[in-house]
């Protein structure tokens, strides 16, 4: 799959989509940003990631900030980590807070393998996310459902840019967190649920 936008995605907006494609929308269409307590732990955290360094321990070298990109799925962004075991790049995503079930996230980290693969021109098949709050770390393995489930992602990315396209809210559990609630306002598509649930009743009723 070829995608043939002019401007590449970053591939953080991978994981927003996956997460709540609007909150993608919000972000990488509308540039809507706002810090909470959760954006702020994130941020301090990739402090200590985001400089960009090279080093090695016991035969592995391990690079920070390492930029990455991907032509074949227009993408760029920077790896936090990378370690390189011998000439096979082993990507490792930091996140804030305990560890999750990390679907998302595992998104995010297949398609930094994905770039790795492109511009090493060697198989990536793993990689790890690391739980700054918990101190646990995840091994993921990138499987072809996976991998075709991130080409899925990148497209939908791809053109929900492209279109200007901003879906509507949500109003479930994951805006309770959110940054972007107050940009976002899903308790506004509550209120009109309710209010239709009410008009409902009403009418039925007389």
């Amino acid at each position: 799959m070829i995608f043939e936008s002019p401007d590449p995605i970053m591939i953080s907006a991978l994981e927003h989509y996956s997460y709540c494609p609007r909150q993608c929308a919000l972000i990488h269409v509308e540039q809507t940003f706002h810090e909470n307590l959760y954006t702020m732990r994130g941020r301090d955290v990739h402090e200590n990631v985001d400089v960009d360094s090279s080093h090695e321990l016991a035969g592995v070298r391990y690079e920070r900030a390492l930029p990455i990109w991907s032509k074949r799925l227009n993408l760029v962004g920077k790896a936090d980590m990378v370690e390189f075991h011998g000439e096979t790049p082993y990507p490792v995503e930091y996140k804030s807070g305990r560890h999750r079930a990390g679907q998302h996230e595992a998104l995010q980290l297949c398609a930094q393998a994905v770039c790795l693969e492109e511009i090493f021109n060697v198989k990536v098949e793993r990689g790890a996310l690391y739980w700054h709050g918990s101190r646990e770390r995840r091994e993921i393995i990138f499987t072809d459902a996976m991998r075709a489930h991130l080409e899925e992602v990148a497209a939908a990315v791809h053109l929900m840019v492209a279109d200007n396209h901003v879906p509507p809210p949500v109003n479930d559990k994951r805006c309770k967190d959110c940054s972007l609630k107050e940009s976002c306002l899903p308790h506004v598509v509550g209120e009109k649920g309710r209010s239709r649930k009410a008009a409902k009743a009403l009418f039925e009723s007389s």
